[in-house]
């Protein structure tokens, strides 16, 4: 099964702080990919009926669906509906991407906009592949060279990153 293709439904537990500091519980999980103006919508809800009157402030408890991103306790709304937008549009590959980027959403845009060259089962199938398409070694000499060693050259090189994302593959990134 190709994780990076898997539906994603990334959402967040908020709870009233105003509730958590006098020892109760309440709180609920929002879908993270309902937009900004829903997700704040959806909190003004849970303060409002909040057991405690006047409830103002909020935080992220908990999340779902997020792999390896990560969200922080005060995460702002909008920064959560946004990297729930790219999680939903890149799928678990876009997760590892944002990771890689030390969780700058801007970074991880850009390389997957920009950098990103494709899906291997192999950094070899890319070397191969990427040979084959400048037309350079001749056939009769190609059972000569070396693919699997010329792609690991190209990763510790830095010509190309790559990230795993599921079970048998490696997706590429051009260093910029």
């Amino acid at each position: 099964m190709n994780n990076t293709n898997e539906t994603l439904k990334p959402r967040i537990y908020v709870a009233c702080l105003a509730s958590y500091n006098n020892g109760i519980l309440h709180g609920n999980w929002i879908d993270a990919d309902i937009g900004e103006d829903e997700i704040n919508e959806e909190i003004e809800k849970i303060l409002k009926s909040s057991p405690i009157e006047d409830a103002e402030e909020f935080a992220i408890h908990d999340y779902d669906c997020f792999w390896e991103a990560e969200l922080g306790e005060y995460s702002g709304v909008e920064t959560v509906a946004k990297v729930a937008e790219f999680l939903v549009e890149h799928g678990r590959l876009g997760a590892r991407v944002f990771d890689y980027c030390g969780n700058n959403l801007e970074q991880a845009e850009k390389m997957m906009e920009e950098q990103y060259l494709g899906e291997y089962t192999s950094v070899e199938d890319y070397a191969r592949e990427y040979l084959d398409s400048c037309g350079t070694i001749p056939d009769e000499i190609q059972s000569y060279f070396d693919y699997e060693r010329y792609g690991r050259d190209l990763e510790l090189g830095g010509s190309i990153t790559t990230l795993e994302a599921g079970y048998q593959e490696v997706h590429i990134f051009m260093e910029c």
